[in-house]
């Protein structure tokens, strides 16, 4: 796989490898920077490229300089879990990126469920100061929402201050940094105006419960948005078969099945039997039999071609009408489908020129917004306040305390600090050039198109000639009538055979035509 030069100069002397890791944890594109940087820092590492939503980073180094456990272990430490794909089946060891996946989506969804039912609690207690009942002023009391305060950081928003505080302590603040800093700044100072009444600051408990829900609220859509854009890949790593039925030379003449053994332990040289309506399992030779061959999604030619003894045939086609007696003769990675597969996974991670930039800013994206949150909370405390003196006015509507003042410079100034953390969020700067690249790829490799990357495909708008090489005549695939020749009394004939087809529908006389 080639990689584009952006993250390093790779030069023709120097024999490279390339490997693959499974990289997870990655939250936006700030990890996305992180995870690069530190790649490339690795010695012998000479080019990486990472992709968000495939949580695949495929790494160019030089030959036998780079242990990919290390390497894996590295990101592992600085809060990226990572292992090395398989060489053999392009999963993990444990479980499949797909698997993986869902699982996370149950978990998030479980979060999510948590963090809507706190919220829902703590706007009950705020509909209390507008109703009386005998449940409702429990509900209003200071020290129910400190408890729901609390469960919200402790349950549903653990996983996400634990990855924050992480990546600030690895000096790769990320987008949960953000939240947790707001979170918790906005939790500490409400405890603080709870056990201290005599300093006359306002308790806001809410805010933690309502930033918590509407954070997991977004993140659950985002993840279910990026499993949307993959599942055109996954489709294609379906294609690839999972089990194949092992023979003997000396079971030819017998009826036997023979042993299903998984495709990855097919070797070279060994036999294999394809029963109808089986996909071929590896690319090899037809020894014994004769079918017909559905090759559709290698060629996409929808007529099935004829294999006996002495044909090729090819991974993931699908065997039809016979029973075929096969050689293996590529297996692994160097089947045909394994190398489409190959080819739009490593699209993926090259990158297009506008996502370079939406990386690149977005690395440098959370030093920004702390920085100016900073900056808001200085500006407000030491001036804004004297200078707008009115807006300190309706910070004495809060929740019931017994001593709050109706002027507070230091609660408005953190609020509108919290404010800018958790709003700014770089996920959708990341996230938007990788999805488009990741459908269009996988889209067109379904229909046979092999895009090698991002940075092709956004060129494309540029062509104004495309030129096809191909055997035979393109068509649509359906034959249509172009001329309608009447001999003798069929022109007005009145018989089933001459009544035209109904609408809508695919006659079987046209297209026996």
């Amino acid at each position: 796989m080639q990689l584009s030069p952006e993250t390093a100069v790779v030069t023709s002397t120097i024999p490279v490898e390339t490997l693959a890791l499974d990289v997870t944890g990655m939250k936006c594109a700030g990890c996305v920077s992180v995870v690069e940087r530190n790649l490339t820092e690795y010695p012998g590492v000479v080019a990486a490229r990472v992709n968000l939503l495939t949580e695949l980073a495929v790494v160019e180094c030089e030959a036998g300089q780079v242990n990919a456990i290390a390497l894996a272990d590295k990101l592992t430490s600085i809060g990226f879990p990572t292992q090395p794909r398989s060489s053999q089946s392009g999963e993990t060891s444990t479980l499949t990126p797909t698997q993986r996946r869902e699982q996370e989506a149950k978990e998030q969804f479980q979060r999510l469920i948590i963090a809507g039912l706190l919220v829902c609690l703590s706007t009950v207690g705020h509909i209390g100061h507008w109703f009386h009942g005998p449940m409702l002023p429990v509900f209003s009391n200071i020290w129910f929402h400190w408890g729901l305060a609390t469960l919200a950081l402790l349950l549903p928003g653990r996983s996400l201050l634990l990855d924050g505080w992480r990546g600030l302590w690895h000096k790769a603040p990320n987008m949960n940094t953000l939240v947790g800093l707001g979170t918790l700044t906005a939790y500490i100072t409400s405890c603080i105006a709870l056990f201290f009444p005599q300093l006359g600051w306002e308790c806001f408990f809410d805010e933690p419960v309502m930033l918590l829900g509407f954070i997991l609220l977004g993140r659950t859509l985002e993840q279910r948005a990026r499993r949307r854009a993959s599942a055109a890949f996954e489709s294609l790593l379906a294609l690839k078969p999972k089990v194949a039925r092992l023979i003997g030379k000396s079971a030819l003449a017998a009826d036997g099945l023979g042993i299903e053994i998984p495709v990855d332990q097919v070797r070279v040289g060994e036999w294999l039997r394809v029963l109808p309506g089986e996909k071929i399992p590896v690319d090899g030779e037809v020894v014994v039999g004769q079918s017909s061959v559905d090759e559709s999604m290698l060629t996409g030619e929808a007529m099935p071609v004829l294999k006996q003894a002495g044909d090729g045939v090819t991974a993931g086609t699908l065997n039809q009408s016979g029973v075929l007696t096969i050689k293996a003769t590529r297996t692994g990675e160097e089947t045909t489908l394994a190398q489409i597969v190959a080819l739009v996974e490593a699209a993926q991670t090259r990158k297009a020129p506008v996502q370079q930039l939406a990386d690149t800013v977005a690395g440098y994206f959370t030093y920004g917004v702390l920085a100016i949150a900073s900056l808001t909370f200085l500006f407000w405390y030491l001036f804004g306040t004297k200078i707008w003196p009115h807006v300190l006015l309706p910070m004495a509507e809060g929740m019931g305390h017994p001593m709050v003042e109706p002027s507070s410079p230091l609660l408005l100034s953190l609020k509108l600090a919290i404010a800018v953390l958790v709003v700014a969020c770089p996920c959708a700067l990341g996230l938007a050039t990788p999805t488009a690249i990741l459908v269009g790829t996988s889209l067109g490799a379904e229909c046979g198109l092999l895009i090698k990357g991002g940075d092709s495909l956004e060129r494309v708008h540029q062509l104004d000639t495309v030129v096809f090489d191909k055997t035979g005549t393109l068509t649509r695939g359906e034959p249509t009538v172009t001329d309608c020749l009447c001999v003798g009394e069929w022109g007005m004939g009145s018989g089933p055979e001459a009544q035209p087809p109904i609408p809508n529908t695919q006659s079987p006389m046209l297209y026996n035509l």
